[in-house]
Order: structure tokens, then C-alpha cells, then sequence
């Protein structure tokens, strides 16, 4: 016969309680702290009336059934002529991504905040757990454990009784 696993009230009010609560404070402080090192660009006109651009394309192609043949072309033609189209760019001039992404030195900036603002808490929240919460079974495993994986998972922990099967793993130990 199976055992059933019983969640204990203590385990319940002292430890999963005060983690989810610690978690959900956490997501809330990491989203105003990213709100805060957020750096406001002034968009680039010239790209904004690109992106302008090729949006009034898509609404002609979508809407090309709603309008006359003689209209359309005459549209598709002012957005796809070779010589001064507004979607015409010349082979020269085209850019890569990741040269465009590497020639401004705010989006490697912005990018770096935003991981630190993910590794620091992060870090934090392990210490903090590891710190209140050590010694506490989190988890039941139904297979043996070698000497190496115990002192791994039960660091700190010599008991005797842990020693058959299913093992037990300690939160101790876990950063």
C-alpha cells in the first residue's frame, strides 16, 4: 500500500506561506525597480515613419478587394517602385540587426540592468531561504541515494534513520 503524503499545518504556516508571500513582495519590488532603471528613448523619427510606412503597405493589402484595380496598382506602385518607392532601399544602404543593435551602446546598457535586476534578487531570495528554512524535508524520493548525493542533499545531516528507503532531501544545503 501506498503512504499518503500529509502536508504538516507547521510546514504549511511557516514555511510555504512566508515563501509565497516573500515571492510575490519580490515580483512586485523587481517590476517598480525595472520601471525605475528604464531608460526613456526619444524614438528616431526616421524610424517611426518607416514603421508608418509599412503599416499603411499592410492596410493596402489587406483592403486591396475594397478598392479598384487601377487604385491599387497605382498604390503599389507609389510604395514599391524601384527608383523612389518608400519601401525601395537601395542594396548599400541596408542595415543588419546586429549591427544595428551593437552601434548603440544604450541597448547593451539597458540589456545589463535588466539582468542584474534579475541575478541580485534572485541571489538574495536563495540566501534568504537557505538562511530560515534549512533543515526542513523538502522533498521524499523513492530511490536510494549514493554517499556522494546524500552529503550533497542532507548537508549537515547525519542521521542514522535517513538511511533506508525513500530517502529524504534537506533544504539544507541548497545554494
Amino acid at each position: 500500500m501506498a503512504e499518503d503524503l500529509v502536508l504538516d499545518t507547521a510546514i504549511r504556516d511557516w514555511v510555504l506561506i512566508p515563501l509565497s508571500v516573500v515571492m510575490v513582495l519580490i515580483g512586485i519590488l523587481r517590476y517598480f525597480v525595472s520601471k525605475l532603471m528604464r531608460s526613456s528613448q526619444v524614438p528616431d523619427p526616421k524610424i517611426v515613419k518607416e514603421g508608418q510606412v509599412i503599416v499603411r503597405a499592410r492596410n493596402l493589402r489587406a483592403g486591396a478587394n475594397f478598392i479598384s484595380p487601377k487604385s491599387f496598382r497605382a498604390r503599389r506602385v507609389y510604395f514599391c517602385n524601384e527608383e523612389n518607392g518608400l519601401l525601395h532601399v537601395p542594396k548599400g544602404q541596408a542595415q543588419n540587426a546586429q549591427a544595428q543593435m551593437f552601434s548603440d551602446p544604450n541597448m547593451a546598457m539597458d540589456m545589463m540592468k535588466k539582468n542584474l535586476s534579475m541575478i541580485i534578487p534572485q541571489t538574495l531570495t536563495f540566501a534568504w531561504v537557505n538562511f530560515f528554512f534549512s533543515g526542513f524535508v523538502a522533498a521524499k524520493i523513492p530511490f536510494p541515494l549514493t554517499q556522494r548525493f546524500r552529503s550533497m542533499l542532507q548537508n549537515g545531516i547525519d542521521l542514522s534513520t535517513v538511511d533506508v528507503l525513500p530517502q529524504f532531501v534537506w533544504t539544507e544545503g541548497f545554494i
